[in-house]
Formats: structure tokens, C-alpha cells, sequence
């Protein structure tokens, strides 16, 4: 069952507090964490919450998966411990060495979530995937848990509307944000069904490991990439009516604006294809947002996807890295 899931790969979040959060969860602040998927963003997470003293199980479909989630990790701790501890390699040895300790690797969700106060779904964009993967961590994990989606794009009420009552009330989004151990914000967004006191927890876990939460209601994008889509995709479009170029664009922004990036420049980092999954999506099926313009198909984002010019991660997007 699992391992069909994992497959499919899908990220999840747990925290306790059903109903006041009574029970051992509750009772341990959410201290006990699982974080299912160990990619790049699973990782992060699982390195943050570790860092800030609290007991991770990092679950993966393989050991292999596994280990290259740890090296990821251990890699950011490294750099994060030479700013620390800038002279001092013993230092910095024994705090990398000690946020490992605290990080256990698993290929078992079943035994991962047992005694979790949160579990992070960490896992790819995919409704049914996901609905899958939390169907059986909500059944493994414990009744006062806390169920959360660390999705990006996909509407929290329906990844949760498959589970029963109970476990809808305990279900939030924790939307960590790339790359996690720098960026500071969560945003944690609340459905008609959550429970005031799940929404409390989750910004409390949220401020326990340093982060900032911002609270938002259920809704396509949630603040951020409600917000920024539309601006990534204006840019486009004025490069498709033939404006200006991507360098003059993100000059004029960063100049002009304030912005530390120009449009075309975050659309190569946050990934081509990504932005075309979310958009395609939002204007097919988007709560409100079908077939709105903002989020029409774009003919030149089309033909970069297809070429295979993603942006960063593929060394060529707008631009050549």
C-alpha cells in the first residue's frame, strides 16, 4: 500500500490536535515528527525541525532515497555550521553531528507515524496521490495527530475530503517554501473544517522552528503564489507581445520595484515546468480561477517546458546557467 504511494511520491504533514489535543501527542508538542518524502523539500524540513531539538523521521520508499536525502542534509548543515562556528571545525563537527542524531531514516511510514505529533507530506503535486498517502498515514498515525500538506498548489479541503470528520478537523496546510532552511515563511492555511486549536498548533510548531507563519484561508495558491503567478506570468506574456526582453524586464523591476529578482529570473529558479503544472491547472480546475486570463496557457512558456529549458535545475531556462 505504502510503497504503491511512495512511487507515486506525495509529501505529508502531521502535527497533534484533534479536539483540544488531548492524549500523548498533544502532551509532547509536537516533539516527535515524521516527514514523508526525503526529497529536496522533505529534507529541509526534516533539517530544520532537527535543528530546532526535535526528534525527525525521515521516510522514504528506498534506503537509497534515504541516504541521499541525508547527504543533502548533512551538506546544508555543513555550510549553515562554517557561518556558525566560523573558526572553529571542532564546533562546527559536533553541531552538524548533532542535528543528524536527532534525524532517524525509515522505509516504514507504518512505524514512522505510530508515535508522530506531526507528519510532513512532502511529495509530488498529485490530488489522488496524495489523498492516497494520507488515507493511510491517518490510519497508522495517532487519533490526536495533526494531519498537514505541505503542497504548493493543491486545494487542502479536497486532499483531506476522502478522510473521515475527525481527520478533516485535524487537517491544515503547511506550506514551507524552497529553499527551506533559509526562507522564512510558512504559510498556514486553514480549511472550513479545521479546528481553531489545529490552526493554533500548527503556527506554534511553525514558530518553534523559527519560521514566520502566515495564517490564510483554503484558496488556489494561497497567498504567495496567488499572488506571484500572476506577475510571472505578466512578464511572459509582455515578452510574448514583443515589449521588452527578459534582461530588460527583470532590470526594470529590481531597479525599479525593489525586487531582488526580476520576474524572468524567478521563473527560471522556481522551475518552467512548475509554473506551467500550477497554471494549467488553477485555469482548468482552480476554485474560482477557471478560465480566468491571468492564468491562461501561455504559447512561449508552452515551448521552453517542451524543449526541456526548465530553468535552474536544467542549466537553461530564459536564461543560460
Amino acid at each position: 500500500m505504502f510503497a504503491a504511494v511512495f512511487r507515486s511520491s506525495v509529501p505529508a504533514i502531521r502535527v497533534p490536535g484533534a479536539r483540544g489535543f488531548s492524549g500523548s501527542a498533544a502532551r509532547a508538542s509536537m516533539q516527535r515528527i515524521a516527514v514523508v518524502g526525503g526529497g529536496q523539500m522533505g529534507s529541509g524540513i526534516a533539517q530544520v525541525a532537527a535543528t530546532h531539538n526535535h526528534d525527525v523521521t525521515l521516510v522514504d520508499v528506498s534506503q537509497e532515497a534515504l541516504d541521499r536525502g541525508r547527504a543533502y542534509i548533512a551538506k546544508s548543515l555543513k555550510r549553515v555550521a562554517k557561518k556558525k562556528f566560523p573558526d572553529d571545525a571542532s564546533a562546527q563537527g559536533g553541531f552538524v553531528d548533532g542535528v543528524l542524531a536527532r534525524i532517524a531514516l525509515s522505509t516504514s511510514p507504518e512505524a514512522a507515524v505510530r508515535d508522530a505529533a506531526l507528519v510532513v507530506e512532502a511529495v509530488v503535486e498529485n490530488i489522488a496521490v496524495k489523498q492516497q498517502l494520507f488515507a493511510a498515514l491517518a490510519a497508522a498515525a495517532p487519533a490526536d495527530a495533526v494531519l498537514a500538506s505541505n503542497t504548493s498548489s493543491l486545494p487542502i479541503g479536497k486532499i483531506a475530503a476522502p478522510l473521515g470528520a475527525d481527520a478533516r478537523r485535524r487537517f491544515v496546510g503547511l506550506h514551507f517554501f524552497n529553499p527551506v532552511p533559509q526562507m522564512k515563511l510558512v504559510e498556514v492555511v486553514r480549511t472550513d473544517e479545521a479546528e481553531p486549536a489545529v490552526v493554533d498548533r500548527a503556527v506554534a510548531f511553525a514558530k518553534a522552528i523559527g519560521k514566520t507563519p502566515a495564517v490564510c484561508k483554503d484558496t488556489p495558491g494561497f497567498i504567495v503564489n496567488r499572488l506571484l503567478l500572476p506577475y510571472m506570468m505578466e512578464a511572459i506574456r509582455l515578452l510574448e507581445r514583443g515589449v521588452a526582453e527578459p534582461r530588460d524586464i527583470d532590470t526594470a523591476m529590481k531597479l525599479g520595484a525593489g525586487y531582488p529578482m526580476g520576474p524572468f529570473e524567478l521563473c527560471d529558479y522556481v522551475g518552467l515546468d512548475t509554473i506551467k503544472f500550477i497554471v494549467d491547472g488553477w485555469h482548468q480546475d482552480g476554485d474560482g480561477l477557471q478560465g480566468n486570463p491571468l492564468f491562461a496557457p501561455s504559447a512561449k512558456l508552452d515551448e521552453l517546458v517542451k524543449s526541456g529549458r526548465l530553468g535552474v535545475k536544467a542549466g537553461k531556462g530564459f536564461y543560460d546557467y
